[in-house]
């Protein structure tokens, strides 16, 4: 099956189905970011994704600058996501969030912005708040407020698309069902891969014109704040690997191949120069359907990024089953 290297958003705009991806722990040099968007962008890239949480806009913004004014790559060409923290979920903080993620960048512009996590923290400029105890502070905005914000700065021109990002169905039917829905979201970005598929939220965002955008798609960062150690490697799955070598790929290669047949829009992150390339070389083979159903057999309903200092929250997503 081919697929096509963009997709139509529910608001008739164009996302490119590959997009690479800024995260990286606190182990890592920022000046990593900055240097690995030139090289995607070198490589081919037109979707870069970044967040203000990942404090390496400022970085991110500088390559993409770069490579617009050495003739790369022309700013319209580029689909560039940024994302709302989750202190700036009261409707008043969210376009001035946008802005200082604007202004951080040097762009007049994002393609799309999104409620990074429908959990709210303590509003402020502490992202991650904490009491006396060192527990996080919790704050409870009704969604639909934010969502009317953000629809305000998509209004303003600040914003071409708007979505979400880690909402179960539950909180997408908030949004959906509001009475007063002007724009929908366009897309839900959440954690998928070969262990945890999301077939059923897959299917529910379809139904709705919503498009599904994958991150760790090829397992995690392994951050030892954030992931149980102990959880597999996805790519030395066994299976993987020997579908690699018929096919003359990487298991990472593999990985991805299998979401974009999905229809699944693919984030793929890495601070290697070979890696960065090779994850973009997966338009050219195809898996036919009896290795569709292989892999899709290998999934565990595993999640690594689970959040598991935030499972008391009201709004944490994960207790649903999708």
């Amino acid at each position: 099956m081919s697929v096509d290297p963009y997709i139509v958003l529910n608001d008739g705009r164009k996302m490119p189905v590959i997009g690479f991806g800024t995260f990286a722990p606190e182990s890592v040099p920022k000046s990593l970011a900055e240097e690995s968007t030139k090289l995607a962008l070198d490589t081919g890239y037109r979707h870069i994704d970044f967040a203000f949480i990942y404090g390496n806009e400022r970085e991110v913004g500088r390559a993409i600058r770069a490579k617009v004014a050495d003739g790369t790559v022309k700013r319209e060409d580029l689909f560039c996501t940024s994302k709302l923290w989750s202190t700036y979920h009261t409707p008043e903080l969210v376009r001035p969030a946008l802005e200082r993620s604007l202004a951080d960048l040097q762009l007049d512009y994002v393609d799309l912005f999104l409620i990074h996590n429908p959990i709210e923290f303590k509003p402020g400029d502490d992202p991650l708040p904490v009491d006396e105890n060192g527990q996080f502070i919790y704050h409870n905005t009704d969604i639909r407020d934010t969502w009317e914000a953000m629809e305000k700065c998509k209004d303003a021109g600040l914003v071409k698309s708007i979505g979400v990002s880690n909402f179960n169905k539950r909180q997408l039917e908030l949004i959906l069902n509001n009475p007063g829905l002007k724009h929908k979201p366009v897309c839900n970005q959440v954690e998928c891969h070969v262990y945890l598929n999301q077939r059923k939220l897959l299917e529910f965002c379809r139904s709705h014109s919503i498009a599904l955008v994958a991150y760790s798609v090829v397992g995690s960062s392994r951050d030892p704040q954030w992931i149980d150690q102990d959880t597999p490697v996805l790519l030395e799955d066994p299976v993987l690997i020997e579908m690699a070598k018929k096919h003359s790929r990487t298991a990472a290669q593999v990985a991805i191949r299998y979401l974009l047949q999905r229809g699944i829009v693919t984030l793929v992150k890495s601070f290697t120069p070979r890696r960065i390339e090779e994850n973009f070389q997966v338009m050219d083979f195809e898996l036919p359907k009896e290795d569709m159903k292989i892999i899709e057999g290998l999934n565990r309903n595993l999640r690594y990024d689970y959040w598991r200092l935030w499972t008391d929250h009201p709004k944490y997503p994960f207790h649903d089953e999708y």
